[in-house]
């Protein structure tokens, strides 16, 4: 069977790191942990476990895992990109372990638990996404925000699944969705006045549900008034998609990332836009100047024309 290396983004994660690289010991033939300074023993146990660690500074998911590809060789084969707070399941493990087509990437299916409960309805779970790639036939979108692997060939699904499980505070949570607000502010504005490259989603190289997720969000849902189109999303998935039928600590996933993200996502937005107009600041120093980002660490050429 060809090599099969995971490559697991850390930052803090010591709840969830030995869990996650267990899960894929029955398959992986490498362990790749990019810390971008973890101040707790998440480095310490990833070694304990057995992965290798490397270090590279945070700007955004894409470039540190894009950047993680570049450490890798032919020898590496497939990659399966694997967040530190989720677990291959048991059957997926089999799997991959049976062996793999011969295709440029695979798709495999997500599953969410919230707080310890898991998200059955809503209309949001599971959801496939591509996350086993061959070793120089893919990247990650240049995106800040919702960026997805592409491959570059033929795509094949596979029917297990990746549980995303964080057992984390819901403190924790919320300062990282906050964060996550300002990563997709940054990718509305740059779908406005093109200030960055960007990645547009390919429906064979990344599986077609994401093409019309992505179609969806840009071209119906971004025309709707800000602050509106929060609530009716809210609507479709606790009342239509029956998010209300879910676990009490689950249904708190759909208020609070169905309605309150993004809520959050447009009056981030609005803010921005607001000081542009009253400033006569392009969108770039706006985003520095309301939500802290320095767009030119990651493209420096490029944001510094647009500023």
């Amino acid at each position: 069977m060809t090599g099969i290396t995971v490559i697991i983004l850390t930052k803090n994660e010591a709840r969830h790191i030995a869990r996650a690289i267990a899960s894929v010991a029955p398959f992986a033939t490498r362990v790749l942990v990019i810390d971008s300074g973890a101040t707790d023993d998440t480095v310490a146990l990833a070694r304990a476990a057995g992965a290798e660690v490397l270090h590279h500074p945070w700007v955004n998911y894409a470039t540190q895992f894009n950047w993680a590809l570049d450490q890798l060789g032919p020898e590496d084969g497939w990659v399966l990109r694997l967040d530190a707070d989720e677990v291959v399941t048991p059957t997926l493990a089999a799997e991959i372990s049976a062996g793999l087509p011969d295709v440029a990437g695979l798709t495999v299916l997500r599953s969410m638990w919230f707080q310890g409960q898991p998200v059955r309805f809503g209309g949001v779970f599971p959801t496939r996404m591509l996350r086993l790639i061959r070793a120089g036939q893919g990247r990650c979108e240049d995106r800040w925000m919702d960026e997805h692997l592409i491959a570059n060939g033929p795509v094949a699904h596979l029917s297990g699944q990746i549980i995303d499980d964080n057992r984390k505070s819901l403190d924790w949570w919320t300062a990282k969705h906050n964060a996550y607000a300002n990563r997709e502010v940054i990718d509305i504005l740059n779908h406005r006045h093109g200030f960055l490259p960007q990645s547009r989603l390919i429906a064979r190289a990344t599986g077609r549900p994401a093409a019309i997720k992505r179609w969806i969000k840009e071209h119906f849902y971004a025309r709707l008034p800000g602050g509106l189109r929060a609530g009716l999303y809210f609507l479709y998935r606790y009342v239509l998609r029956l998010g209300m039928l879910d676990g009490r600590r689950a249904r708190a996933f759909h208020v609070l990332q169905g309605f309150w993200y993004r809520y959050l996502v447009d009056a981030k937005l609005a803010e921005v836009t607001h000081h542009m107009a009253v400033s006569g600041a392009g969108p770039v120093a706006a985003i520095h100047d309301i939500l802290g980002i320095d767009l030119a660490i990651a493209q420096p050429a490029k944001a510094q024309r647009a500023a």
